[in-house]
């Protein structure tokens, strides 16, 4: 099935230039998509075997094209359990990306702000995450065939060299990155404030309901990981104000800007 619809997103592509930097982009921020030059639109749908998105502010399907003299590979919009989909589903993907001959993936998503100093408009740079979802993408037989051992380590998932250069190209940008621990509840549902003080006792900076599932499987194929998250909202009981996906989608709006200042900053010196 992940040959299937790798050999078909192939077929799309010029032969000439393949990727080896993919992009999964979070709701609103599929925005960068637009200054990819030369763009190749594949269509999830007419991929064999691919799933669907079906959340607000998820295009759903892949921009192939130039973007800092890089050949990249973007996916604007994700799966998340929460649609229903299995966890084979949301992390189908990246499986077909490693076979496509992806090495670097760069996860970003759009997160709610679990430490206080943090503020609606910020991106973290992730460090680490805890896997609150109760699920893991390497649950069944190993699919050794994509690289990865039965147990694969953890303890540096966030690639370090990775890391060091998004601190630099915030730098090189005067950019205030960030930087902490991104946590992933099961949603769809925003937490509760009791959830977010026990999660913030538990050390998380960040929280959404993504990322952590491709950043396994990602590992785990041997693909090296880059996250960001954009604070677009404070979690529960920080503020007095309840949340909606309408004010995520709004404050990714608002940082669009620098949130692509910083992959074009990034992407041109990887």
């Amino acid at each position: 099935m992940f040959q299937r619809a790798a050999e078909y997103i192939k077929s799309q592509l010029p032969k000439s230039q393949a990727p080896k930097i993919g992009l999964i982009l979070g709701s609103g921020l599929g925005v960068l998509t637009e200054h990819i030059e030369k763009p190749v639109y594949i269509p999830y749908k007419d991929i064999p075997g691919f799933p669907q998105t079906t959340v607000e502010g998820h295009a759903g399907r892949f921009v192939y094209g130039s973007f800092q003299g890089k050949a990249v590979l973007a996916m604007q919009g994700r799966f998340h359990y929460y649609e229903g989909k299995s966890i084979e589903e949301v992390v189908f993907p990246v499986r077909v990306m490693k076979i496509l001959g992806i090495e670097i993936l760069i996860l970003t998503n759009a997160a709610g702000g679990v430490n206080p100093s943090f503020q609606p408009g910020d991106l973290m740079l992730i460090t680490d995450h805890i896997n609150m979802s109760g699920v893991s993408p390497l649950r069944g037989k190993n699919l050794d065939v994509l690289g990865g051992p039965r147990f694969p380590d953890m303890t540096f998932a966030y690639n370090l060299e990775l890391r060091q250069l998004a601190i630099d190209a915030a730098k090189k940008i005067d950019l205030d990155l960030k930087i902490g621990v991104y946590a992933m509840m099961l949603g769809p549902n925003f937490e509760t404030p009791a959830e977010i003080r026990m999660l913030r006792i538990l050390g998380a900076d960040a929280v959404g309901m993504s990322t952590i599932p491709e950043a396994i499987t990602a590992v785990h194929a041997k693909i090296k990981v880059l996250g960001i998250s954009c604070i677009t909202n404070m979690a529960a009981g920080i503020l007095k104000q309840t949340l909606t996906h309408e004010e995520v989608l709004e404050t990714a709006k608002q940082v669009k800007g620098k949130f692509i200042r910083l992959l074009e900053t990034v992407i041109s010196i990887i």
